[in-house]
């Protein structure tokens, strides 16, 4: 370990991040009542440029007015290389009272993009006696993103998450698809003449991982875009929970019990955790660095591995 000790990210759950357009809000009851863990409002994509105005409203509107519960609330603003993206951030924090909870910043390309919201953001909170700090995620859907994944994964305390915005991402890299995430056709290997697929965005989701878990910010994969594929989905999830990513995106209801079945931990999981955790107890106590378990070398790195299931499952617990 660094002597620079890892910061832990934030401790909620982060396990789905339901999202709706601000243009339809008869859906957002629905989404309040939802399994999800996050709540995304959404300005940007979903939302036609005609639209945007009256979708704040929405949302603004549907802030104050709807019971969200105990959801982590959040509204994706539009990008920062638009005319749109300022009023958002305004009129959401001067409007909205102090239900939200994050902003969400599309295309982040680079720490001076957050730097910039940040700066707006605070502003506004010291103008009005914010009580409540609002918290940040960004998404990166660029090669610039990519490239300055780090810096930007340590542009501001308030970043919370970061999440992989496939679609916008595969375009800025020039990736011959139109698919949104998942295995893509020609992306293969042959060995004795049979196909083999894998992952293109592995290494991309590894980047983020990497630098969110050396900043303490959560790591969220992006959308599916196939909300008839439930394979598909489950075999991206668990990649991306594999790799240490804690949730994904729902685009569409559907969608959001997949992600809380993969990105919950399993009673087996959770109970070999802690069977793991109490043969190095007992380990510890004869005097041994390591032990076996279930015919496997175990020891202290297996104690942290073991320790992220159990924390995870508390947590969602809790």
């Amino acid at each position: 370990m660094s002597f620079r000790i890892q910061p832990p990210a934030p401790s909620r759950p982060n396990r789905c991040q339901l999202f709706g357009p601000g243009s339809r809000p008869q859906i957002f009851e629905k989404m309040a009542a939802s399994a999800a863990d996050v709540i995304n409002l959404d300005l940007e994509d979903s939302v036609a440029p005609d639209d945007k105005p009256e979708a704040r409203r929405n949302i603004i509107q549907a802030i104050r007015d709807v019971d969200w519960g105990d959801k982590y609330l959040s509204a994706r603003i539009n990008g920062l290389d638009t005319p749109y993206w300022y009023r958002d951030v305004v009129d959401l924090l001067e409007q909205a009272g102090d239900r939200l909870d994050q902003i969400m910043i599309p295309k982040v390309g680079c720490a001076a993009d957050v730097y910039a919201v940040d700066a707006l953001v605070a502003a506004i909170e010291a103008a009005k006696g914010r009580k409540k700090p609002i918290s940040l995620e960004v998404i990166i859907e660029s090669a610039a993103g990519i490239a300055h994944v780090e810096e930007i994964a340590a542009a501001s305390p308030r970043l919370h998450a970061m999440s992989l915005g496939a679609a916008d991402f595969a375009a800025s890299m020039g990736m011959q698809t139109t698919g949104i995430g998942g295995t893509q056709e020609n992306y293969y290997m042959l060995r004795e003449g049979a196909q083999h697929w894998s992952d293109p965005w592995h290494w991309a989701q590894a980047a983020i991982v990497a630098a969110c878990r050396t900043h303490g910010v959560l790591p969220v994969d992006g959308p599916f875009g196939d909300f008839s594929d439930d394979e598909g989905f489950r075999a991206q999830a668990r990649r991306s929970a594999t790799l240490g990513m804690v949730g994904k995106w729902a685009i569409h209801p559907k969608q959001v019990a997949l992600c809380n079945e993969v990105f919950t931990p399993s009673e087996e999981q959770v109970t070999e955790a802690r069977e793991i955790l109490a043969a190095m107890e007992k380990a510890k106590a004869e005097g041994a660095g390591a032990t076996v378990y279930k015919g496997r070398l175990v020891d202290i790195a297996s104690i942290k591995q073991a320790e992220v299931i159990v924390r995870q499952s508390e947590m969602i617990a809790g």
